[in-house]
């Protein structure tokens, strides 16, 4: 929901009747993750989308529907992967949309906090006694605003949905009317905001640039940090959000003692030189980061090994480096190391194996 988060507002406060639906839960191959929203405004535009296109046109007119009727709705496209053509979902799968009016009293809470850049998550009741479908409950770590419509179910959804929003999850969670679980006859989908995940840059090289470009196209907030100032600069690194002059093991060592990393942090040291990125290394290696690569040939690779463990590092946290980082790809511009390189992120972060996929077999979406 975070790509259309901007317009939802924008049309709620307008007064303008639009329609927001929301994919409360997948199966098999489908094409987007619970979370993923579409907003349809009185004007007939769009925003945001729930399937990658399979069944947006049914969605589209649901949105319509119930932005006339003002009565929040679920439905369910695809069944098997015989008949989901049928219904618009041509790779398989099955989705649950919540579809309901766009725009409730918690929307700007929920808006501020994601603009501040803090943790906060949305809570909305998918399923059960009528008069709770489509109520609300915002919650960042310390404050909750709204209701689900009863107090013990406020409470017992609001402890687990702060546990789902510290691991940055979503998903739907079941209770009995008056919250207990487990139960049933209560379904509430947990839409997490978390803050968007770092990505650190060391060196101010070319290829540099083009990983701290595709890091902010994939989402990170990218910071690009070098010793040097007369590299380290604004106009050489577009894509980074900011640009720091300092020697990266000192600058990563500090962020680390503030807690301004974490388990979804990115580290690229692309210095390929020894005086900066062993430091820089010998430090990330021992964070529980999400990834740490570090650009350099085969025998720079080995020379590296050789002078990290003279500095310490046992070989657990040796296996953790991702060097020659990125994906054997035949890349050799800066824009095709940082695909890569990219492509090796994403494929660690989703415990993928970074093949062909006409060479695998199973389903595509795990």
């Amino acid at each position: 929901m975070r790509e259309i988060l901007d317009d939802l507002v924008a049309t709620w406060r307008r007064g303008e009747p639009a329609g927001l639906a929301t994919v409360a839960a997948t199966w098999s191959s489908a094409p987007r993750q619970p979370g993923a929203a579409m907003l349809v405004r009185a004007d007939g535009t769009a925003a945001g989308s729930v399937s990658g296109g399979c069944v947006e046109s049914a969605v589209y007119e649901l949105c319509r529907e119930v932005a006339g009727s003002g009565q929040p709705r679920t439905a369910r496209y695809g069944v098997t992967d015989d008949d989901a053509t049928e219904v618009g979902l041509p790779c398989g799968g099955t989705i649950d949309v919540f579809v309901e009016p766009a725009g409730f009293p918690e929307l700007a809470v929920l808006a501020d906090e994601v603009a501040a850049g803090r943790p906060v998550a949305l809570l909305t009741c998918v399923d059960g006694p009528p008069d709770r479908i489509g109520r609300h409950l915002v919650l960042t770590p310390d404050t909750r605003h709204g209701s689900l419509g009863a107090d013990g179910l406020d409470d017992t959804a609001a402890a687990d949905g702060r546990g789902l929003l510290a691991a940055g999850g979503t998903g739907l969670l079941h209770y009995d009317p008056g919250g207990r679980r487990p139960g049933s006859g209560v379904t509430v989908l947990v839409n997490s905001f978390a803050p968007a995940p770092r990505m650190l840059v060391f060196g101010a090289t070319d290829h540099a640039a083009a990983v701290t470009r595709i890091g902010s196209f994939l989402g990170y907030r990218v910071t690009a940090c070098d010793a040097r100032p007369v590299f380290a600069t604004a106009e050489r690194f577009p894509g980074a959000e900011e640009v720091v002059v300092d020697w990266p093991h000192r600058y990563l060592a500090a962020e680390a003692s503030a807690g301004r990393l974490d388990t979804r942090t990115v580290v690229c040291v692309l210095t390929h030189d020894a005086k900066f990125d062993v430091p820089a290394l010998s430090i990330a290696l021992e964070l529980p980061l999400a990834y740490v690569g570090a650009m350099g040939s085969r025998r720079t690779h080995a020379d590296r090994l050789e002078r990290l463990r003279e500095a310490g590092l046992a070989e657990p946290a040796l296996a953790r480096l991702c060097s020659p980082l990125g994906l054997d790809l035949g890349a050799r511009t800066p824009e095709e190391t940082a695909i890569s390189v990219a492509a090796e992120i994403i494929a660690v972060r989703s415990n993928a194996t970074g093949r062909p996929l006409t060479g695998t077999s199973g389903p595509i979406h795990k």
